[in-house]
């Protein structure tokens, strides 16, 4: 990674660390103190995601964000508690995460953002094509997903009114949640395209053009206008993915994307450890290390190949 920092990063960096801090007392806790930390959790999730958002991106690009995460995911959850779609039969503990609307806790929509935002900038990492990023967004939420769904059932605060429909291991949870949050997340990172866009980003990924990119890719246009002329070296400029595997993995990861990036490595590592040993939920971690790996060990594969050179 690039760690040139800047103090605009500062404030995220904080948020960041007073999250895991948070997270560490999740298991230490039971009980209403058990159900604040939750709370806490949630808020400094998305307090990490939003400020780092309008850090990097600006104010109306976080507020986009989160009206479009948040917004569809309560849309969705006061849906899915209603009707049972998308996610299949399911409710909420009455008066633990506080405030609620239809029956779905106000944190939970927050809950959308945090976790989504570390996952959306990953795959911008992995993939610059935006279809691409659409679907490992999807994949990666659903990887979130099976960390975050039997934690909450095995602490109650929420149950599922069809149980022996699920993973081996996971019973109580229907696959239907699974191919429901898929479905969601397949839909928010459409809009967030849409956003990045409105943003004046022309490509998919928002974030993994660095200084050291861009040179590359210039660098590459004015070598193929030297060889091929001026039309290859168009081409070049309109195609960044024309570099090869190789060449991007050994693309530092901009200082930009610090502070999700490494919230990402703690939500899929830090969970895999916290539920095989703390929670006592075994098959939750085996899941959710493989939903997330698919997003987390290219990036790691990557960061160690930008360290090796």
């Amino acid at each position: 990674m690039d760690f040139r920092w800047t103090p605009r990063l500062l404030v995220p960096a904080v948020s960041a660390v007073l999250l895991v801090l948070v997270q560490i007392g999740y298991p230490l806790a039971s009980g209403v103190a058990r159900d604040r930390v939750t709370q806490a959790v949630v808020l400094l999730s998305a307090g990490t995601a939003l400020v780092h958002a309008g850090a990097t991106r600006g104010v109306r690009y976080a507020l986009g964000f989160v009206a479009i995460v948040s917004g569809l995911g309560l849309l969705a959850e006061i849906i899915g508690t209603a009707t049972g779609f998308p996610f299949g039969c399911y409710e909420y503990a009455d008066g633990r995460l506080g405030p609620a609307v239809a029956g779905v806790p106000l944190v939970v929509a927050l809950a959308w953002t945090g976790g989504l935002y570390p996952v959306w900038v990953v795959a911008g990492l992995s993939s610059r094509r935006w279809a691409g990023r659409v679907v490992l967004t999807a994949v990666g939420a659903v990887g979130w997903d099976l960390f975050l769904d039997p934690q909450m059932v095995a602490d109650g605060q929420w149950t599922w009114c069809a149980t022996g429909r699920g993973l081996p291991g996971l019973t109580d949870i229907p696959y239907t949640n699974y191919l429901g949050w898929f479905a969601v997340a397949l839909v928010m990172a459409l809009l967030l395209i849409g956003l990045d866009r409105a943003a004046g980003t022309r490509g998919a990924n928002t974030f993994a053009a660095s200084v050291q990119t861009a040179q590359h890719q210039l660098s590459t246009s004015e070598a193929l206008i030297a060889d091929t002329g001026p039309a290859a070296g168009a081409a070049a400029r309109e195609f960044p993915d024309s570099i090869t595997p190789e060449q991007r993995y050994r693309e530092p990861i901009s200082a930009d994307v610090v502070v999700p990036v490494a919230v990402f490595i703690w939500t899929w590592l830090g969970s895999t450890l916290a539920h095989a040993v703390f929670l006592d939920l075994p098959y939750s971690a085996w899941y959710g290390c493989v939903g997330l790996g698919v997003l987390g060990v290219p990036l790691l594969v990557r960061s160690v190949a930008t360290r090796l050179g």
